[in-house]
């Protein structure tokens, strides 16, 4: 079996072979540029060498995604259940109203990404954060799959090998209305919404997944939470068209900053009159204080010891960021080993690993975050030096420059992974790489395509 390695000096050397496939790249940057790939309004950087994957790579993800879905839904199930165990937990007040909020349907965590850092040679997982409903990443995938597959490249690499990609979509679809048949609440011919606060979400992955279910035979419609109304029996959207079923893509943060205008949506859910898939309870597994509750002794006190041993090998230390849990003395002095996190925001929002600045601004945002100065929670946890990988930097001005001044050496960028788990079922990864030891569009990460090679589970 080829390592992933191999693999992609394979793929490389195809396309030195080609004089650098200039034709190929050109045709999928311009794919690109008319695709749907749009994060807030700007088509995605991409790479036009995908990430290629093995067997044995895809037997390591898939048990470390449906290892710690199970962790995670036997977390969430123990914090409904206890009261006492919610205490691992600092929540805002709202949020833990919004997580007991019942969910009438038998899923717990029914949609995750888990981000993970994969050491492709010892095959050691390290996470870096898990993602909840609001988990985007899925018509990226898809759209940069699209624009290599009818390269000379690709088609070579295909010749010599059997390749599939991940299908992120149609599989979400039947999931979810599978999760919903289990809905106490349950109607036929449901309609769907999927529902964000509209500015900050994925809206044109949105409209994707909405001609999906479309295809199945659901009506579904895309709603701001804002736009949402409850007269007590039934849940409207802004057009005031009835909706039975919500898949949830707005973070439980947004919620609380947009708490006045959220109400509709809260008030159906105290009635129980709509589904929310998923429930606000996934908040527990967004919250980036989970890596320091799964090491707390009320969460081992009901995991086996696999469990425990699982978490000890793949859960870096992490811990509030304050006098009374960590030596701050110790992390101002070695900034290299330590990132500093806010506990619940999203897109890498005031992450900062200590390899990125100097001495003097390290020694600044320890001051800046710690024992809750920037008015809310921060954490600490160790720095995991990802695993790179030679790549192709994006082609942005490849229609601006001659066939003979296009790039052609890969340089080396990071990696990390995030894995799709679909009600506990792996169904993929999104695949994504920079240059600077923080992954993150804002500082110049870019996406790949995911392939896997000569897999026969994948």
């Amino acid at each position: 079996m080829a390592s992933n390695t191999e693999l992609t000096s394979e793929y490389l050397s195809i396309i030195e072979s080609l004089d650098g496939d200039v034709a190929g790249r050109r045709g999928a940057f311009r794919y690109m540029q008319d695709s749907t790939a749009i994060v807030h309004h700007r088509v995605v950087a991409c790479t036009f060498v995908p990430r290629l994957f093995n067997q044995k790579t895809y037997d390591v993800m898939k048990h470390t995604a449906e290892t710690a879905h199970g962790i995670l839904c036997k977390v969430i199930e123990h914090y409904l259940q206890d009261p006492e165990y919610r205490r691992a937990f600092d929540f805002d007040p709202r949020l833990e109203e919004l997580i007991l909020l019942p969910r009438g349907y038998d899923a717990v965590l029914p949609f995750a990404r888990l981000d993970t850092f994969l050491d492709e040679d010892s095959f050691r997982v390290m996470f870096c954060e898990f993602n909840g409903d609001g988990s985007a990443g899925m018509n990226e995938n898809r759209e940069i799959a699209h624009s290599i597959e009818q390269s000379s490249t690709f088609k070579e690499f295909s010749s010599r090998h059997k390749v599939s990609g991940c299908d992120l979509f149609d599989p979400w679809v039947r999931e979810f209305l599978d999760i919903y048949a289990t809905y106490q609440g349950r109607v036929d011919n449901p309609r769907v919404a999927v529902c964000d606060y509209l500015e900050n979400g994925v809206v044109d992955e949105f409209y994707i997944y909405a001609e999906r279910f479309k295809v199945a035979g659901v009506d579904c419609v895309i709603a701001d939470v804002r736009d949402l109304v409850f007269d007590g029996e039934v849940l409207r959207d802004g057009e005031g068209r009835e909706i039975n079923a919500i898949w949830r893509r707005c973070v439980t943060n947004d919620v609380i900053e947009h708490w006045d205008e959220s109400q509709q949506l809260i008030d159906a859910l105290r009635a129980e009159k709509v589904a929310l898939i998923g429930s606000f309870a996934g908040h527990i597994v967004h919250d980036k204080q989970i890596f320091k509750a799964l090491f707390d002794r009320r969460t081992t006190a009901f995991l086996d010891k696999d469990e425990i041993s699982f978490i000890e090998q793949t859960v870096p230390m992490t811990a509030f960021l304050d006098d009374g849990c960590v030596n701050l003395d110790q992390i101002r002095e070695n900034k290299d080993e330590w990132v500093i996190k806010p506990t619940d925001h999203y897109g890498a929002d005031d992450v900062y690993a200590g390899r990125s600045v100097d001495e003097a601004t390290w020694r600044a945002l320890v001051d800046k975050f710690a024992n809750g100065r920037a008015g809310e929670p921060f954490l600490v946890q160790r720095y995991v030096t990802p695993y790179r990988t030679l790549t192709l930097p994006p082609d942005a001005s490849i229609d601006e420059v001659a066939d003979a001044d296009v790039q052609t050496n890969p340089v080396p960028y990071n990696n990390i992974n995030g894995l799709y788990v679909y009600n506990g079922r792996f169904q993929g990864v999104f695949s994504r790489l920079g240059p600077h030891p923080t992954i993150s569009k804002d500082k110049e990460g870019i996406t790949a395509a995911t392939i896997w090679v000569d897999c026969d589970e994948a």
